[in-house]
Formats: structure tokens, sequence, C-alpha cells
């Protein structure tokens, strides 16, 4: 992380007049950060920045996508009482924030593994400021990235489809396209998928289509000899309850923005030893 985000953090949690930290007598103290659950583990480097910030001697007992157990050690820490006060809550936020959506990531991972070689994506439905963060969250817990920006990758969407049709925004788009980025389509019905697989795009995306659905939507292309070009993403509305069913339609990448957004806090505390 950036000093100049690292700082905006630290500017909004410690305000203009911090009482609370400077209470206590200034002196050098140990303190351990554990988690109070079972997670798998992520902002293990977003926390070391805060403590080198703050001049602090941590020792990480873990890295990015380990399995933690509950009451295990995550961080060991020794400095000043003021400053590991200061990086308290900013840490355990950014961890418990990070390990929520890396263990949400790896529970999804292996719900799709006992079926499939499926990669599980997240997408764009991230936080504002924090995507990279959440992202890399997803790495951790077994996941794939997608699109970090709208540069990564030519995604035409429905609104791109009402203002243009199919065969136009994709002719728009081979044309403007550089040769490093794909070419991906949204559709939301098998003839659709057919149509815009004959047009040789690199990705298509089933937006809100069933299970049954997908499943004849990929066995309808590989009878028509298509499959084999292109990507096939579903996305929309899946969630860790219905996963598994999407994980036996053969697709090969299954988007969820429910990895960051559904993702439940991981309890994490700081704990002076005394």
């Amino acid at each position: 992380m950036l000093n100049s985000e690292l700082e905006r953090f630290i500017q909004e949690d410690l305000g203009p007049y911090d009482l609370s930290c400077t209470l206590v007598p200034e002196k050098e103290v140990e303190a351990v950060i554990f988690s109070k659950e079972e997670c798998t583990i992520a902002g293990i480097d977003v926390a070391m920045s805060i403590f080198r910030y703050f001049g602090l001697q941590a020792t990480p007992w873990h890295r990015d996508g380990d399995q933690v157990m509950a009451k295990e050690t995550i961080f060991s820490l020794k400095g000043s009482s003021v400053s590991m006060l200061r990086a308290e809550r900013l840490s355990l936020n950014f961890l418990g924030h990070l390990s929520g959506i890396a263990t949400m990531t790896s529970k999804c991972v292996e719900i799709v593994k006992a079926f499939s070689d499926t990669r599980v994506a997240c997408t764009r439905k991230t936080i504002p400021g924090m995507r990279s963060l959440e992202k890399m969250a997803v790495v951790a817990g077994g996941g794939d990235t997608h699109r970090f920006s709208l540069s990564d990758c030519i995604m035409l969407k429905d609104n791109h489809i009402k203002l243009m049709g199919f065969e136009a925004a994709i002719r728009e788009a081979k044309k403007r396209a550089s040769f490093t980025q794909k070419i991906e389509i949204e559709v939301e019905s098998m003839e659709e998928a057919l149509l815009v697989a004959g047009l040789e795009v690199d990705i298509i995306m089933l937006d809100n289509i069933s299970p049954g659905e997908v499943l004849r939507t990929v066995q309808t292309l590989k009878k028509a000899g298509l499959k084999e070009h292109v990507v096939i993403e579903v996305s929309g509305n899946i969630n860790i309850g219905n996963l598994e069913e999407y994980a036996k339609t053969g697709v090969d990448v299954i988007s969820m923005g429910s990895l960051i957004h559904a993702a439940r806090w991981i309890d994490v505390s700081m704990e002076f030893s005394v």
C-alpha cells in the first residue's frame, strides 16, 4: 500500500485530536493479534504496512491464503504503547474484512472443485478505493480476480447491446481493441449465445440464466462445434447456496459479486501482554 493511501486511512481513524491513545503511558509493550474463529487469512501485507508506518516490530506467523484456527496467533508485535493503540483498529479492520472475503472465496472454490475445474472469479462490485485489496483477498482464497478495471478487457453488456445491437457492438470493439485485449459479451439466452459465438468473440457471459438453461447452452455450443473457441462464463445472482448447481454445468468461469459484497468480516483481535 502506498503511503499516500495509508495516510488517508490513518487520518480518518485518528482525527484531529486523539486523546484516547495518548492517555496511556508511553512505553515499550508487546501484543499479539489473533483470530477468534477459523478462517482463510488475508491482508497480511496491508497490516505490515500499517505496523511499519507506526514504527512497530511485527512478526507475521502466517501468509495470505493460510488456514488459521480459532485463537491462533497471526502477528506478534513489539513497540510503543501509543503507536500500537493507533495501529490497532486500522489493522484489525483490514484483516477482518479481507480475511472474510478470502474465507468466502475459499469455501466457494472448494464447492466447485468437487465437481469441475471451473474457475471462481469475483466482479467489479467492490468498495471504491478498495478494489485492488479486495481482489487480492479473492486470490488469497483461491479465486480469480476477473477485470481490475474497464481497461483490462472490453465487456459488452446489456446496455451496449440495447444501444448498438450485437453485431455492431462486436464489430466496433474488434476495430478499436488492442491486440492484447479480449472481447467479452453478455447474453441472456441460448439463442444469443449461439449468435455471438459465431461472431468470434473471446468470452461469452451467460447472465442471470438458470443452471438448467446454462447446461443446455453449453451442450448446444459443443454440438455446434463452437465451445472450444470461446470461454463460457456464467454470472448473476450466484451465491454459496446455488453454486453447486452451476458448478455442474461445464462452464469455464463462475463469477460472483457475492464473494466480496456478501462476505462476513472475520473477528480478529489484539491483546497486550501484561
